[in-house]
């Protein structure tokens, strides 16, 4: 197993593993050991403290395991790999838009700021943790196989959200937000492999179906039911097949670190 990471395999993976599945639980262990750390004083001052500190919880771990003179910003995947991956997979998702416009309606109280942040902000963060860390970073740096990265943080994924649904108190609601963000974990994994190993393909579709979501409403029996999950499986298999398909070769290559 090729790695550049300065510690042997096995730590460093049990590290990297605590950082993704805890990066956005910070706040409630320090609660949970007697020292909170208060919000900030802003709306979703304690859900945008949350993400920063999985951010910084995420750039910290990478930078600590990474062998001396490798690239952090490429350890992680995010590195620019040009435009076109990303806008291959807006294009994929211009169908859900429409799904969700034909089922649905346009929201009428849309708050730019909860946008901003459940829709960009939100969406980087998870993205950066558990698809930088989580995949990149464990790929490339630690020599996991593709797969089993994309497989173990997409997990992770699917039980950050279970859990916000209420874990086994959420029930079949809960499983199903489960089995869903997990699957669009691995997918938005399979998208960032596809485009050089960096983020901005798998963002552009967490982003996009995240903005789709917020700014079109529709009743919760169709957003959780076969008309709302059959339109995420198909985006999210649209966008796997444009990037396999039309993004040149040379760009699905990961360039060194």
């Amino acid at each position: 197993m090729n790695t550049t990471s300065r510690f042997p395999v096995l730590p460093a993976s049990v590290a990297l593993l605590l950082a993704v599945a805890l990066g956005l639980w910070v706040r409630d262990i320090a609660k949970a050991i007697g020292t909170p750390i208060p919000a900030l004083p802003m709306p979703f001052g304690g859900s945008l403290l949350d993400n920063l500190l999985a951010t910084a919880l995420a750039l910290l771990t990478a930078a600590v395991l990474l062998a001396p003179g490798r690239s952090l910003a490429r350890s992680l995947g995010l590195q620019g790999n040009g435009a076109r991956g990303p806008l291959l997979v807006l294009l994929a998702t211009v169908p859900c838009w429409i799904g969700l416009w034909w089922l649905g309606a346009l929201a009428t109280d849309i708050d730019l700021l909860a946008l901003l942040m459940s829709a960009l902000l939100f969406p980087l963060a998870e993205e950066i943790l558990f698809r930088g860390l989580g995949f990149v970073f464990a790929q490339r740096v630690l020599g996991w196989s593709w797969w089993l990265a994309a497989s173990v943080q997409a997990v992770l994924f699917g039980a950050v959200h279970w859990l916000g649904f209420g874990g086994p108190e959420g029930g079949v609601m809960a499983a199903l937000v489960f089995a869903v963000t997990g699957l669009g974990g691995f997918v938005f994994a399979v998208l960032n492999r596809l485009d050089g190993y960096t983020l901005w393909s798998g963002l552009a579709l967490h982003v996009s179906l995240n903005l789709a979501w917020n700014l079109i409403t529709v009743p919760d029996a169709i957003a959780m039911g076969w008309h709302g999950i059959g339109l995420r499986l198909g985006v999210a298999a649209l966008s796997v097949l444009l990037l396999w398909a039309l993004l040149p070769p040379r760009a699905r290559r990961a360039a060194a670190l």
